[in-house]
């Protein structure tokens, strides 16, 4: 049997058997989605069945960190599932990998931080972070102070509770989300959001004051929590405008609101700096960390306890006896193991860093290379996050009809040139977020593949709809 044959029979499979997140499951199942089977990845590259190497500018989901094919992590995972593969960490059990990992992420967090529970995924952690605010509100008898405080465009998770606190309506549509007890304030959106004539410290104190107005219209006596993600993740890759961070926590701290910080993408050196909220002096009370934790190698996420709440759960404890929460995967020391070496890599090979240095290179090569190109309204990053949106009409500010769908067809053509780069799922907005052990070379090679997409994304649009630009 040919390979060509093997190949075919493998997606026929995959599309009988298989129901993959985020796709059109009309699409894939009757053939009109290509199966793209991937067989094996090195550094920043992954290679697909047929052979055809591709330049992943995204990490998987922005959380491939290290990149692809590290051995170390292999070996660790090896070691570990001959040693101990799995016992539970429920009534005080622990594995050695487990315990050395908590204090090498107390070690890594933003100073204040106390304790760490670990589950598999963000969605998971998020949700442990709704139980926790509710926990914490009930044991200080705040009985009505529940609600929770996400923003527009927000991306916090899937599941029923996460995929409330999400603010983007693709997450939400025919699963009767949000739930209630979720509220959503405006996104921290200079380009779009900002009013005319308004600078980016007077468009952070109006992301505040709206805050603070929904915060004053639900009664301060509601709101228990408030979630966001130190630089915006899949709702557009949007770093916070100057002074966001000390213009909401501002507001936070007057009504007694907790903080929670989804470092899920910022987390493990992305950003430039270990976390998100020491780049933007974010004092969070609780933190969510996943992506970057493991670059992926195996499921592993977790919620960073600070200080002010773990004194109110170890009070609850001695009112109520054990919490009445847990994931039978919590704290597995494979994962954990895992982990630990990943970490080892960030630090040995000072990939936060290189995120810093080659982050900027990044940004500076981006901006001198799109900013003119009549396509893109606005190129925006920090670190090694960063993206173009398209508009219509630079000047006027205008942007494309969604049918037509220019964030897909340009990322179909970075395709073409063995690029990915992905579609956000936002408006017209391509992301990257290459692993943090890219070079300068391979930056230069992303910016000219980029061009070539751009460029025949524009000739399509122009074929097409008769676009000018």
């Amino acid at each position: 049997m040919s390979t060509k044959q093997t190949i075919a029979q493998l997606q026929s499979t995959d599309r009988d058997n298989v129901f993959h997140p985020s796709t059109h499951a009309s699409d894939h199942a009757h053939g009109k989605l290509p199966v793209n089977i991937i067989q094996s990845g090195n550094g920043i590259y992954i290679k697909n069945q047929q052979g055809t190497e591709l330049l992943d500018a995204f990490a998987g989901l922005y959380c491939v960190n290290v990149g692809y094919g590290r051995t170390e992590i292999a070996d660790a995972i090896y070691e570990q599932a001959k040693k101990l593969a799995y016992y539970h960490t429920y009534v005080g059990h622990s594995n050695e990998a487990i315990i050395k990992l908590s204090q090498r992420i107390i070690d890594w967090a933003p100073d204040g931080m106390r304790k760490v529970y670990y589950g598999l995924s963000g969605s998971d952690a998020n949700e442990t972070q709704i139980k926790l605010v509710r926990y914490y509100q009930n044991i200080l008898g705040n009985k009505s102070k529940k609600k929770i405080i996400s923003r527009d465009r927000g991306y916090h998770g899937s599941s029923i509770a996460a995929g409330s606190l999400t603010g983007l309506n693709l997450f939400h549509q025919a699963f009767d989300l949000p739930i209630d007890g979720i509220l959503h304030t405006l996104a921290p959106h200079f380009y779009w959001n900002a009013e005319d004539g308004m600078s980016e410290t007077e468009f952070s104190q109006h992301c505040a004051d709206e805050l603070e107005k929904m915060i004053l219209a639900e009664g301060p006596e509601t709101v228990g929590a408030f979630i966001g993600e130190p630089v915006m993740g899949t709702g557009g890759l949007i770093p916070p405008p100057e002074g966001y961070w000390d213009a909401v926590q501002k507001v936070l701290r007057k009504y007694e609101v907790l903080l929670i910080a989804d470092e899920v993408v910022c987390g493990f050196g992305r950003v430039g700096a270990p976390f998100g909220s020491h780049l933007y002096d974010i004092r969070p009370d609780l933190i969510t960390i996943a992506k970057g934790l493991t670059s992926a190698y195996l499921p592993l996420s977790g919620v960073i306890v600070g200080e002010r709440v773990w004194e109110v759960i170890e009070r609850g404890s001695e009112e109520l006896g054990p919490m009445g929460h847990g994931w039978t995967y919590s704290g597995h020391p494979i994962a954990a193991a895992a982990a630990l070496a990943n970490l080892d890599i960030l630090e040995r090979e000072k990939l936060t860093e290189n995120a810093r240095d080659t982050g900027s290179y990044l940004q500076e090569q981006f901006k001198k290379s799109f900013e003119n190109h009549p396509l893109v309204g606005e190129v925006r990053g920090v670190g090694l996050l960063l993206a173009l949106e398209f508009v219509a009409d630079k000047s006027k500010k205008l942007r494309f009809d969604a049918t037509w769908k220019v964030g897909a067809k340009v990322s179909a053509a970075c395709l073409e040139q063995n690029l990915i780069a992905r579609a956000m799922p936002n408006g017209d907005i391509l992301g990257f977020a290459p692993p943090l052990s890219i070079t300068r070379t391979e930056v230069d090679d992303i910016v000219k593949r980029t061009t070539k997409a751009l460029n025949s994304a524009a000739d399509l649009l122009s074929k097409e709809y008769s676009w000018k630009g």
